[in-house]
Order: C-alpha cells, then sequence, then structure tokens
C-alpha cells in the first residue's frame, strides 16, 4: 500500500466514533484495492464530509448529493462490508 492510500486508510478508521469507523474504515478495508485515481479521489473527498451525513447517506435518511452519486455510494448503501461481533 503505497503512502496515499495509507492517508486514507487512517483517515477513514480515525473518524472519531466507533460507528463511523466501522462503516466508513469497514468501506475501504472491503474496497481500496480495486479502486482507481478517480475513485481514489472520490472517497479522499468524502472524507472530508462530516461523518453524520456519510452515515444518513449510506442508510438512506439522507439523499446523496451529486457530487458522491454512483457506483461508490451504491456499494456503500448495501453495507455488506461491515464486520461485526456475534
Amino acid at each position: 500500500m503505497d503512502d496515499v492510500m495509507r492517508a486514507l486508510q487512517y483517515r477513514a478508521w480515525h473518524r472519531g466514533t466507533r460507528e463511523a469507523d466501522m462503516m466508513i474504515g469497514g468501506f475501504f478495508d472491503a474496497y481500496h484495492a480495486s479502486w482507481d485515481a478517480h475513485e481514489r479521489a472520490l472517497f479522499a473527498a468524502l472524507l472530508t464530509e462530516q461523518d453524520v451525513d456519510i452515515m444518513a447517506w449510506a442508510i438512506g435518511t439522507q439523499d446523496v448529493p451529486e457530487r458522491y452519486q454512483g457506483p461508490m455510494m451504491d456499494a456503500f448503501k448495501r453495507l455488506d462490508f461491515i464486520r461485526t461481533a456475534k
């Protein structure tokens, strides 16, 4: 993993709440290996948004802004990447 991806990983996993860490960090872990430069830039931009907004877009309680609509947010909405303890 290069320095840019390590920085994105850190930012994804250190959001401030456990719930945001699990959702955003889990998404990074599940999908980052397949991202191209555009998708890395889109994820970096997403990380500048407020956690409550990102989480609301993912669970569908707020409309996703046009700039984030597309395959990445569609994958985010599936929430099948979150690992929980049983």
